[in-house]
């Protein structure tokens, strides 16, 4: 394998296990910044050694096991939690070649959910908890980061680092809390576990569409939420949401890697079970008996795509309803954009497009590269197709995902004139 296939492997490892990496060794030295330090050595040490010695058969186990090879040794150096040793010795051997399968299969489940609460201390702003969330557990640069923000890399890395000092000043207790300490972080988790997915989902840069196994990892901590929390109906809405979203991941791509879009996709291939267990827990938010809310809302709106045969059968005006519903509950122009699109669906581009135009006077969206991306679908629909080639473009340019750039720079070629010849 050549350096550069070898360097972007390890960068796909790295974005894969950083997270639970960073989530056990936070468990072991109760500190998060510490703890990035002590992964990004054994990063460091994998960088030095797998090009020359070859990507071991389990390299998160090897990224594990050296990383809390790191942490013990650090514990030593500073002679912290004499009773760590104790323990340590009685579950790992220190001198000799650890069983990696064993240790990849240690449970981390509870560890990153643990993390997730701790980085939701109420001593963070809004921001760093992004923050910190991007880049501790869906292993975003600063850089990648900083672009999602719009604002310069300096200003989120001094972002990150106050947060983490912020966890050890608070003293931020690496654990699940009860009761009222739960309930008032519970939104804040919620928020984070649907960013994780969300990257999943729709990865925000890099050079593929999606990055399942983050999607997986988010949807199996809000079943564990779910299990904590039985009777907070958005947290079963929000494991609706992502159960129904993820049984579409499979058709969103196609063989050669290209987005497949949702209309065009082949519902026959949708996972059925991944559906009914969606549907099973949006009917646990229904019997609750409070009203909807964000999550449940869109966890609804995907229930009205699972359960329409074909895609001209889908119910056009009731997502519309709904996502005027969502609107009323969380008012944002991403949700106005989206119910632009189901006005369209259900009465015409004329409809939605006036929205759009709306819309674009909005200074919160002057930046996201859907908006444009959506106007020029709609201009196209109504043959205005040299305004929509514009538009296209301007999404492209927008977009900091390659593949998305190069699929809306072939929309704006199919445009114009001569294309249609």
């Amino acid at each position: 394998m050549s350096s550069f296939h070898t360097q972007r492997t390890i960068d796909a490892i790295w974005r894969m296990e950083s997270a639970k990496l960073i989530a056990r060794l936070t468990r072991m030295v109760r500190d998060v910044a510490l703890a990035e330090d002590l992964a990004q050595d054994a990063l460091v040490i994998a960088l030095e050694r797998w090009p020359q010695s070859g990507i071991p058969d389990n390299p998160g186990a090897w990224l594990m096991t050296t990383a809390k090879r790191r942490a013990i040794d650090y514990m030593r150096r500073t002679k912290l939690r004499d009773q760590k040793y104790v323990e340590m010795a009685h579950s790992m051997d220190l001198y000799s070649e650890e069983d990696f399968d064993h240790v990849f299969e240690e449970e981390v489940g509870d560890d990153l959910l643990r993390l997730i609460f701790m980085t939701c201390h109420p001593a963070l702003s809004q921001d760093a908890r992004v923050a910190l969330t991007l880049r501790l557990l869906c292993g975003l640069t600063t850089h990648e980061i900083a672009r999602s923000f719009l604002v310069a890399e300096s200003t989120i890395a001094q972002r990150i680092v106050r947060a983490k000092r912020t966890l050890g000043t608070e003293k931020a207790f690496f654990e699940v809390p009860a009761g009222e300490e739960l309930k008032d972080r519970l939104s804040a988790v919620l928020e984070v576990i649907y960013l994780m997915f969300n990257e999943g989902y729709s990865a925000t840069s890099g050079d593929q569409w999606t990055r399942p196994l983050l999607c997986q990892e988010a949807l199996r901590l809000g079943r564990v939420l779910a299990e904590i929390t039985p009777y907070e109906s958005e947290v079963h809405g929000l494991v609706a949401l992502m159960e129904i979203q993820s049984s579409r991941l499979r058709t969103r791509v196609d063989a050669e890697g290209e987005l497949v879009l949702l209309m065009d996709q082949n519902r026959s291939r949708w996972d059925q079970l991944l559906i009914r267990r969606g549907l099973a827990a949006l009917d646990r938010s229904y019997k609750l008996g409070r009203p909807l809310g964000p999550y449940s809302l869109q966890a609804a709106i995907t229930a009205c795509h699972a359960q329409a045969p074909t895609a001209e059968e889908t119910e056009w005006p009731r997502i519309a309803a709904l996502y005027e519903a969502l609107f009323r509950a969380a008012p944002s122009p991403i949700v106005e954009l989206n119910r632009a699109v189901a006005l369209s669906m259900a009465f015409g581009p004329a409809v939605g497009l006036q929205i759009i135009d709306i819309l674009n006077t909005e200074p919160a969206l002057k930046e996201y590269h859907l908006l444009p991306s959506v106007r020029g679908d709609l201009l196209v629909k109504l043959g205005r197709c040299a305004e929509a080639q514009t538009e296209f473009e301007r999404a492209a340019s927008m977009t900091r995902n390659e593949r998305e750039r190069k699929m809306l720079l072939k929309r704006a070629a199919n445009c114009r004139p001569e294309a249609a010849k």
